[in-house]
């Protein structure tokens, strides 16, 4: 971002975009992860432009916004999955409990561990439900031995509110499963590795309603123990399963700050055309 519109930006009544100026970071301290700055660029293609933002462990955040206004791409950014992509290019600063995510020293697989990701469609291995929970406890070294890592699989799928569904059928294969299960599957993996973070990139999408209330009510169960960030075209889901909302539009974060004051009485007037159904 150029400096003149850096001062045409700063001279406005109030700069959404900056978490100092609403209140998004937590009361209980520190908020989990910090993005400052952040831009993402594909080639020569600028994906993501100069977004700072706060997520905290007491708030479930929501990112939304129109198709290809950047909430996954920056989502993606806060593990690093647009590593994958060879054309990707990201600057900023985004830290993770003080950490900065993209220095050298960062171990990606041990930050993937600390920020889980489940994605829009349920992927869970082509393995058991037990290994499919197994598998990331086993590669990390958290569990000592089978006694461990029963109680590891069995506590994670209690969490994802699977265990009473699945308790009698752990050798089956994951992907016999409803997709409703699956996707609480994923959950379930994600948590067995006792990560900090959980990224959700509409993880309700590909589901039904009943499926999808199941996954809304997970969200609610979970909520505190880890942050949760969630993107979603689901502006009435955004607004039942969480505190914080973030506005995207053409890659730039218009607003953020508390989901109830984003749906009843927005800041900025691209949120409220948004919001009321004027484009999107």
């Amino acid at each position: 971002m150029n400096d003149d519109k850096k001062m045409q930006e700063s001279s406005e009544s109030i700069n959404m975009t900056d978490p100092a100026t609403t209140g998004a970071t937590s009361e209980s301290g520190t908020p989990k992860m910090t993005a400052r700055n952040v831009n993402v660029f594909y080639g020569d293609k600028q994906a993501i432009n100069d977004v700072s933002i706060d997520v905290n462990m007491d708030s479930v955040t929501a990112f939304i916004g129109p198709s290809g206004c950047g909430k996954s791409t920056f989502l993606r950014c806060m593990n690093r999955m647009n590593d994958t992509i060879p054309i990707a290019r990201i600057t900023g600063d985004i830290r993770l409990e003080g950490d900065d995510i993209y220095a050298p020293q960062m171990d990606v697989v041990q930050l993937r561990a600390r920020v889980g990701m489940v994605f829009q469609k349920p992927n869970p291995f082509p393995k058991s439900i037990y290994d499919n929970i197994a598998y990331g406890p086993r590669i990390h070294g958290l569990a000592t031995g089978k006694e461990e890592l029963d109680h590891i699989v069995e506590s994670s799928l209690q969490r994802a509110g699977l265990w009473s569904e699945v308790k009698d059928r752990l050798q089956d294969s994951g992907t016999a499963l409803s997709g409703g299960q699956q996707q609480r599957l994923c959950i379930a993996r994600a948590i067995a590795v006792d990560p900090e973070v959980i990224l959700m990139d509409e993880p309700c999408s590909a589901l039904d309603p009943i499926a999808t209330a199941k996954i809304e009510e997970l969200i609610h169960e979970l909520r505190g123990q880890y942050a949760i960030v969630i993107v979603t075209h689901n502006m009435q889901q955004a607004a039942r399963v969480s505190q914080k909302t973030a506005f995207f539009h053409l890659g730039t974060l218009v607003e953020y700050g508390e989901t109830t004051d984003i749906f009843t009485n927005p800041r900025e007037e691209k949120t409220r055309d948004y919001i009321t159904g004027r484009y999107g």
